[in-house]
């Protein structure tokens, strides 16, 4: 499994600033989420993406990475499934027309979403997963997009979790849905899928378990969260029924 920090500050900062002593904490989570590690930040020239299938522990890159200044990030650390291979090319986030995606958990089987969207590139469930998100994203609201590839990931395959982020131009998204009954959900205890938030003066963070999170709030169980980029607005989106091609 793996771990996911989203934040949002409205006016560009060094992601180090935005990101407090939560950096470091992230990023130790390497030691056991050993299997690469990615982000994804805006700036002048639009969208950058980074993917290492390295520990985000080890060398300077992460360093650098928090030097750099952006109003919005995800960061991704990486524990692959067994037997996936340690490519960039399965490394997250996941990319394209200006949208950056993180998952952590998984789904089986993988290619249960095949045909409803783009091809994916790599080997992972995960990018088809942002595929799915992206195609449905032409007709739907991202809310409605994230729930809908949510719920019919949920109607046709085994899953442990479903949690992810999406950046997009206007907004940062998350997205929490788990299997409490799920193999990983028993060994690692009710609260390991977990998403929290903290809305703060001049940030907004969200992110997985496993380091002190004093004063965030519990994201609902398949509810969404949306943080404005520009106004910093927060909205928690309920669940509802959505159409679904696969009906």
């Amino acid at each position: 499994m793996c771990r996911l920090l989203g934040v949002v500050t409205g006016t560009p900062v060094p992601l180090a600033e935005s990101l407090g002593s939560h950096a470091g904490a992230f990023r130790e989570l390497s030691a056991e989420h050993c299997h690469g590690w990615g982000a994804a930040h805006t700036g002048s020239a639009g969208l950058t993406v980074v993917r290492h299938t390295t520990p985000a522990r080890e060398g300077a890159e992460f360093a650098e990475l928090a030097a750099r200044e952006t109003d919005a990030a995800v960061l991704h650390i990486r524990l692959a499934s067994p037997g996936m291979p340690l490519r960039a090319v399965n490394t997250h986030p996941f990319s394209a027309d200006g949208a950056a995606f993180v998952h952590n958990g998984h789904f089986l089987p993988p290619d249960v979403l095949d045909g409803l969207a783009a091809e994916p590139q790599g080997n992972t469930d995960s990018e088809r997963y942002f595929l799915r998100v992206l195609a449905l994203l032409r007709d739907h609201e991202p809310p409605a997009a994230i729930a809908t590839a949510a719920a019919e990931i949920a109607g046709q395959a085994e899953f442990s979790s479903l949690n992810c982020l999406l950046l997009t131009e206007q907004a940062l998204y998350a997205y929490t849905q788990h299997d409490p009954d799920s193999p990983v959900s028993r060994r690692r205890g009710a609260d390991f899928f977990d998403l929290r938030y903290r809305v703060e003066p001049g940030r907004v963070l969200v992110g997985s378990t496993g380091w002190p999170q004093d004063g965030w709030q519990v994201l609902p169980q398949r509810h969404v969260l949306e943080v404005e980029r520009k106004s910093l607005r927060v909205a928690v989106h309920a669940p509802r029924p959505y159409s679904s091609t696969m009906d």
